[in-house]
């Protein structure tokens, strides 16, 4: 995916999930969060981000904080950026094959996935998932509890046994890292619960992205460690 009228500013604060304060060109600037997850290890005070200007007249905020520099990482933070590069991706035949048939937001049970698609005539579904927390080269899922991520898992477990093909997608919107895992700190459940999913026959995929400033892209898959601490 492709993002215009990029510029560079300074991160202040964030007063709330919806808002961060910036530096631009010099200028205290109210700009929109693209993401509504904790990301404390990321909007420090100081912190080089990139804001995304808006052509729309009748926005609150002229901007949209899109990316953050973590050191000499520049990792995507923009919340429907993970959806938009996999469906790129499936469609693209990222998965060995071209779906004959493609559909987001699908409802099924009582969840609604992110994607049903299919292939030889074999329905699917895919949940996907975005991952911006890093450390030394790991990076981990989720950074808070998530009792919703948790029911999507569960929900493709029931979808594997209806005769679903099925898939975890965990976007890692940074590229150059060794493993994902589930952060298991934050929230056990969840990891007991993807390790659950993964032995009944879910496909866990971990796909980082090769991040620029105007662009973002799935390059590959890296490991996805799923063993249970003690």
């Amino acid at each position: 995916m492709n993002y215009e009228n990029i510029v560079e500013a300074r991160f202040i604060d964030r007063p709330n999930r919806f808002i961060a304060h910036v530096e631009l060109e010099g200028e205290p600037v109210v700009c929109h969060v693209k993401n509504t997850g904790r990301c404390r290890e990321l909007l420090v005070p100081g912190a080089k981000v990139l804001l995304q200007g808006s052509v729309n007249p009748k926005r609150k905020t002229a901007y949209d904080l899109v990316a953050v520099w973590k050191g000499e990482r520049l990792i995507n933070m923009d919340a429907a950026a993970p959806n938009a590069v996999f469906g790129q991706w499936l469609r693209e035949g990222g998965l060995g094959f071209v779906p004959e048939l493609i559909k987001p937001e699908y409802t099924h049970g009582d969840s609604r996935f992110d994607f049903y698609f299919e292939t030889q005539g074999r329905p699917c579904l895919a949940e996907v998932k975005g991952v911006t927390l890093e450390e030394d080269g790991v990076v981990r899922f989720p950074d808070a509890p998530t009792l919703r991520g948790v029911k999507h898992l569960f929900g493709l477990q029931a979808a594997l046994a209806e005769g679903f093909c099925c898939y975890a997608v965990f976007i890692i919107q940074m590229r150059h890292v060794e493993r994902f895992e589930p952060a298991w700190d934050k929230h056990r459940d969840f990891g007991l619960a993807l390790a659950e999913a993964s032995g009944a026959g879910v496909e866990v995929l971990a796909l980082d992205c090769d991040v620029s400033p105007q662009t973002l892209s799935i390059a590959g898959r890296v490991p996805a460690v799923l063993t249970v601490p003690e």
